[in-house]
């Protein structure tokens, strides 16, 4: 039996867990997972865990699809003798619907939060979409740390786009991205932003005019439907700038988002918070140093 912590990644989580366990120089576990033909999970862990710390890596980028797996390999782990549960969840779902906007609406930010709560000890994530919860501890009722991608990005402009404009698409942004433009040693603005719907937004536009000579790196947080860095795109083109650097920390990218921005764009960049084609910053030595840090590894 070893006391030492091992990875266990869940179905689309496994490239970061291999990332992860180097990093750490951890165990890499074995979690087999299929579907019966009527669509139930199969769960099976096939690696020693009695008596050890287990490290669940998955991104709730599908959410629904994943958290049964997530719920049955946790509580399996349990089951097995594992000592202590922490969940790296580097794209963390369910934050959107933080409030009650009409009668009768689920608070889902809140019960995902309860659900998670009840089957780890710790939780471990990335960028969370923090709106009107000032900190994650208001909805988790276990340890959660909030981790923050900006620095990153920032060494990821500095290495790898010259003399770049950071623009942020909102003022919601005017802090994050002050911190990626001040640790990039780059110019930037923060622009105005008006949404509508989910797929109809505005950009107001500044005088670019003294910016022509330096290439547009736009930055978000989550990139979903896309609508925000297409419009500026867009607005940036009509103003003489050419095709801007997109940097993201979580790749979403619904339906055709991708191909439309990748139109508009030099290129598209993202964490590997989820798999992504557009991966290319990772968040492996961010995740291990946080794990260092609160003892959950050696």
């Amino acid at each position: 039996m070893s006391a030492l912590p091992i990875i266990m990644p869940l179905p689309g989580s496994e490239s970061l867990g291999r990332d992860l366990a180097a990093q750490l120089h951890a165990e890499l576990g074995v979690l087999e997972t299929r579907q019966f033909p009527d669509g139930e999970s199969y769960v099976r862990v096939r690696s020693d865990v009695t008596g050890r710390t287990a490290i669940l890596v998955c991104s709730l980028t599908r959410p629904d699809a994943q958290f049964l797996r997530l719920v049955f390999a946790a509580r399996t782990l349990r089951e097995l003798g594992a000592t202590r549960l922490i969940l790296v969840a580097p794209y963390l779902a369910y934050m959107r619907q933080d409030k009650r906007f009409l009668p009768g609406e689920a608070v889902t930010s809140t019960h995902f939060a309860q659900l998670i709560s009840a089957e780890v000890d710790r939780l471990v994530t990335i960028d969370p979409h923090l709106h009107r919860h000032a900190a994650l501890s208001e909805i988790y009722t276990v340890p959660a740390t909030a981790l923050h991608a900006a620095p990153l990005l920032a060494d990821w402009i500095a290495a790898q786009v010259e003399l770049p404009l950071i623009i942020g698409p909102d003022s919601e942004s005017e802090q994050w991205v002050t911190e990626v433009a001040r640790r990039a040693g780059a110019p930037h603005l923060v622009l105005e932003k008006s949404r509508h719907g989910d797929r109809d937004v505005d950009i107001a536009m500044p005088d670019l005019t003294p910016w022509r000579d330096r290439r547009p790196v736009l930055i978000d947080d989550i990139v979903s439907s896309g609508r925000t860095m297409i419009e500026v795109a867009d607005g940036l083109r009509a103003r003489g700038l050419p095709p801007p650097v997109c940097v993201t920390v979580h790749a979403l990218f619904a339906e055709d988002a991708f191909a439309e921005l990748a139109r508009r764009a030099e290129r598209i960049v993202s964490t590997d918070t989820l798999p992504h084609p557009s991966n290319g910053i990772s968040v492996a030595g961010l995740l291990a140093d946080a794990l260092r840090d609160e003892g959950a590894v050696g």
